[in-house]
């Protein structure tokens, strides 16, 4: 069943949304993918669930998901990176799509000189920044503001060109919670079935700042930054510019349209491309402890901060490199 039939007949095998089909308002939730409890899990391009690249020299890496998440171990991120150490975590990257490095002793100077062996680092002045303006402070939970990453999207997706990757270090953890969740949108697209692939084949999609910030900034400043940041527009399916596989790159935080579709139509499409972003086989989980660093491959994953450690104090501070227009 594909969305036009949904969306004429209001029958859903498994939508996200709750809304009821209505002779005035269509339901605008289309079927997912059912694939009857199989998924097809690859996390390189060609290759298997079990195929793995060469063995790693510098470091120990520790699978930790199927097609993203993996464990190093062994290094120091305080310290000056080799070329070869550099080289073989950006291969680790390249494949496990996000790292964890747990029990490190990094300041914010050392986080922003391990983030620029990647490329400048951009500033946000959406987001509260840290000592540099490169670094945002996420500090939640306690008297502080409430947390708002909890929804699944991409850094910076609102920009011409959004966010290479980011390295997310994690300075006081609650008791309980605040987990980060990752997905695999190249697994999410793999995933689709052939309609759905061929009708987004050549589709662009707006992506806007506005309705990922309304929430927690002032109306002023909102108004003020529009200018800044005004709507953008990326491929629907992006080729990753190292790997070449073909991504999912929509997210329910930051894209609002589909270019070309009227607007219930635009709205069913996106429902269903978003809630490939749910699918747990194609996520990792981690539970985050005081100094442990993760570098996550933006152009490859969403992610999702749980924002369920209610009155206690979760603060990470996050850098983020500058990154390509997709294509």
């Amino acid at each position: 069943m594909d969305v036009t039939t949904i969306l004429e007949t209001g029958v859903s095998t498994g939508g996200v949304g709750t809304d009821q089909a209505s002779p005035d308002r269509p339901r605008a939730t289309p079927a997912i993918d059912l694939l009857e409890g199989k998924r097809y899990l690859r996390r390189l391009p060609g290759d298997g669930p079990d195929r793995c690249s060469e063995d790693y020299t510098a470091f120990t890496l520790t699978p930790v998901g199927v097609t993203l998440g993996a464990a190093i171990t062994g290094v120091d991120l305080s310290s000056p990176l080799t070329d070869e150490l550099r080289a073989e975590i950006h291969r680790a990257l390249l494949e496990w799509k996000v790292l964890f490095f747990p029990d490190q002793d990094m300041t914010s100077a050392a986080q922003r000189e391990f983030g620029r062996h990647w490329g400048e680092l951009e500033t946000n002045p959406l987001l509260e920044a840290g000592e540099d303006p490169s670094v945002v402070r996420f500090a939640k939970g306690g008297d502080g503001p409430p947390t708002y990453e909890n929804i699944w999207h991409v850094d910076t997706s609102f920009r011409p060109a959004p966010a290479m990757g980011a390295i997310l270090r994690m300075i006081t953890t609650p008791p309980f919670g605040g987990d980060t969740m990752w997905a695999d949108m190249a697994a999410a697209y793999d995933n689709l079935s052939d309609e759905v692939k061929a009708r987004i084949e050549d589709a662009v999609a707006v992506h806007d700042m506005v309705p990922g910030f309304a929430r927690f900034l002032p109306a002023e400043k909102l108004t003020r930054l529009e200018g800044t940041f005004p709507p953008v527009t990326h491929p629907v399916v992006r080729t990753h510019p190292e790997t070449g596989r073909r991504t999912l790159f929509v997210n329910a935080a930051f894209t609002t349209r589909i270019v070309g579709l009227e607007p219930v139509e635009s709205d069913a499409l996106l429902r269903h491309l978003f809630a490939q972003a749910h699918t747990p086989e194609f996520q990792v989980r981690y539970r985050w402890a005081e100094g442990t660093v993760a570098f996550w491959d933006n152009r490859s994953t969403q992610h999702y901060a749980v924002g369920d450690y209610g009155s206690h104090v979760r603060v990470a501070e996050r850098v983020a490199i500058r990154g390509d227009a997709p294509f």
